[in-house]
């Protein structure tokens, strides 16, 4: 007699009294109507949030990114253009790519290209832009007296305007064309204001105590930061000009 096979069959019956005692595998309980709209609800919010912080993250670094590029570029050509440029009047250095570059050291962010007009079009490569509308601002190298006013995004495409509320009253803005370098000083600054209020960026900026005539530069851009709710403006007032030396050594205020 095979002990082993007895054994064995005794436990293969008892495991089948035991499945047959236990009777059909219970149905699994579905969830009802509210368990099912969290469920999707919940999964809706996580994709919104995504799909959120993707933008946030091309609106805040990548269009950055693409607009450095841009701007490096067209920079690179104006310098080019100068290089090989023999017609130094003012005509000449109102190109397509660029008039010139706007040094602000309290900004910490290099040389900005100045390029004509302040559509988004414009600004979104990187770029300053000076007003043609309401107000046309008057170019430093015509020599006429007036308002220079100019225009920059605080956050996304470039951000050049970034920290302009690190200006303070009395540092330096340094504008630079192919033979001079026009230095500003900031004389008042306005930290908040209606984005509707155009006498900011007047020829004669009365909002910021000037009543005469004379060489202003105007900078603005959005504020508070990461909103385009009102604008930030600086005043400043030529103080100097210097010729562009054969090695383009910069101003004092830019060593």
């Amino acid at each position: 007699m095979n002990v082993a096979a007895t054994t064995g069959d005794r436990r293969d019956r008892r495991q089948q009294d035991t499945d047959a005692f236990a009777g059909p595998p219970a149905r699994r309980r579905r969830p009802g109507p509210i368990a099912m709209a969290v469920s999707v609800l919940g999964e809706l919010l996580i994709t919104a949030g995504l799909v959120l912080g993707l933008f946030v993250v091309y609106s805040l670094w990548w269009t950055n990114v693409v607009a450095d590029r841009t701007a490096n570029k067209e920079a690179a050509e104006v310098r080019d253009t100068w290089a090989h440029q023999e017609d130094t009047g003012p005509g000449a250095l109102d190109t397509g790519n660029g008039i010139g570059f706007l040094h602000v050291p309290a900004m910490q962010n290099g040389q900005v290209l100045v390029e004509k007009g302040t559509s988004t079009d414009v600004l979104n490569d990187g770029v300053a832009g000076y007003y043609t509308d309401p107000v046309k601002a008057t170019l430093p190298m015509t020599g006429k007296e007036g308002n220079f006013a100019l225009a920059a995004h605080r956050d996304g495409h470039g951000a050049k305007f970034h920290n302009i509320d690190k200006l303070k009253v009395g540092d330096p803005i340094v504008f630079e064309t192919r033979d001079k370098w026009y230095v500003y000083k900031v004389y008042d600054i306005l930290d908040e204001t209606s984005k509707y209020d155009v006498k900011v960026i007047s020829q004669i900026p009365k909002e910021s105590g000037r009543t005469k005539a004379g060489h202003y530069i105007t900078l603005t851009t959005c504020t508070p930061v990461y909103t385009s709710r009102y604008r930030y403006v600086v005043w400043g007032e030529l103080v100097r000009v210097d010729k562009v030396d054969s090695k383009r050594t910069p101003p004092k205020e830019l060593s």
